[in-house]
């Protein structure tokens, strides 16, 4: 499982980003690219920020709540709601965001109809969900669609990150990672959070990553990424102390 040069990596970028079409890359290559999109915003590509979905026969990358969650939490966005308003049958909310000196604007919008009732709250709550993750995206640079916007995209088909992971790795390379896999299960199911968390770490690069994500249930995912927060506030408290 060897590094992917930073060469590799600017070849691969520039491919993706001169083409604009992900499914010219091969499955070792979409996780590489991946992977460095989380880097560059400084997200764990293990928490899945990020979905690849295929929309006008182009497979392109969409962010997830997780992605603006972390992005508000990393970046010290502050988001506010500026307006609320109903146009045309639309119910329009304008969000703020603000990032050290840097200022932007994004709206979200959705189409009230005869919506009644409980259904009508929905739609004006996923209003204000819209305009606060796109105004997130946007100020970190990202111009990226929400997972909120690609849900009523018709035809649209979803590819999770960690498909086809582990097709680039040998018989031998995959077994350690299923072994440490199944380590980690243990782990979870007796309490040892922690223990588990220092086994996924050890598994260092990037397809082999994913591929032990591909390995673990949403549970024994979600235990790994609470230790992996508190260590996060742990290191960080050290560092203030």
């Amino acid at each position: 499982m060897n590094a992917v040069t930073k060469q590799d990596g600017t070849q691969l970028l520039e491919r993706v980003v001169i083409g604009g079409d992900l499914s010219k890359l091969s499955t070792g290559e979409r996780l590489t690219y991946y992977s460095q999109v989380c880097q560059s915003v400084g997200l764990n590509p293990l928490t899945r920020p990020f979905e690849y979905i295929t929309l006008n026969g182009k497979l392109t990358l969409y962010a997830r709540r997780d992605a603006t969650d972390q992005l508000r939490s990393l970046k010290n966005v502050s988001v506010e709601i500026k307006s609320r308003e109903v146009v045309e049958g639309c119910y329009v909310v304008t969000a703020g965001a603000t990032m050290k000196d840097r200022h932007d604007e994004s709206i979200g919008a959705v189409v009230l109809g005869d919506l009644k009732g409980e259904a009508r709250a929905n739609a004006i709550m996923k209003a204000e969900t819209k305009a606060k993750r796109r105004v997130t995206l946007s100020i970190c640079g990202l111009g990226l669609l929400d997972e909120t916007e690609v849900e009523t995209i018709p035809g649209a088909s979803h590819i999770t990150p960690n498909a086809g992971a582990g097709e680039g790795m040998t018989n031998k390379e995959k077994q350690v990672v299923a072994d440490t896999a199944a380590l980690i299960k243990d782990a979870i199911a007796e309490s040892r959070e922690s223990d588990a968390y220092g086994l996924a770490v050890t598994i260092e690069d990037n397809e082999g990553k994913l591929y032990l994500w591909s390995l673990l249930d949403s549970k024994e995912r979600a235990a790994i990424k609470r230790q992996q927060e508190a260590e996060r506030r742990a290191g960080a408290a050290k560092a203030e102390a």
